[in-house]
């Protein structure tokens, strides 16, 4: 089988990391693969914060008031963002980006789990993506798409099989609907 296939379908969402930070040689790895990401009319409006102070990360587990605080326990959070005036599509090039260092993650034997943050609550008058800002310091005219959690693996999990997967194949459609 395809390594890249084999990649797929390995790929899980990791939600417990150990306690080992993730050396400066994978970070860089992960981050320059995501600059070859495609984007929208070559803009490249992504780009990333790293993150491995953990009073730092402790703060952005809280980004989504009581939503998911695996980052909490993550050696390792890489803020997604983009500048949104370079290109309305700046959602789907900073998604695009953001997938392929999952995919780069796990290709290191490392695991990692999406946050998302656009369009998410902190609390009732802060929006998430407000909160991370102001938590980074990143200025306003960039938007926050997501944080993703990475560092090795706390727990382990079978990759997916074809049955496991329930491929939906009724949601493929040749010539038209």
């Amino acid at each position: 089988m395809n390594d890249f296939i084999k990649l797929l379908k390995k790929r899980r969402s990791i939600r417990v990391f150990q306690d080992k930070p993730v050396e400066k040689e994978k970070i860089d790895q992960i981050v320059r693969n995501a600059l070859l990401a495609p984007s929208a009319r070559g803009r490249r409006t992504w780009e990333f914060v790293v993150v491995t102070d953990k009073e730092t990360l402790n703060k952005l587990s809280n980004a989504r008031g009581g939503g998911p605080n695996f980052l909490a326990g993550a050696p390792l959070g890489i803020v997604v963002i983009a500048d949104g005036a370079l290109s309305d599509m700046w959602t789907e090039d900073a998604s695009i980006a953001a997938t392929i260092m999952q995919l780069t993650t796990e290709s290191l034997n490392l695991g990692s789990c999406w946050m998302q943050i656009r369009e998410r609550s902190h609390s009732e008058n802060l929006t998430a993506e407000d909160y991370v800002k102001q938590v980074l310091d990143i200025p306003e005219k960039y938007r926050v798409e997501c944080i993703l959690g990475i560092g090795y693996k706390g727990e382990e999990k079978e990759p997916y099989t074809e049955e496991e997967l329930n491929l939906l194949l009724d949601k493929i459609h040749y010539q038209k609907f």
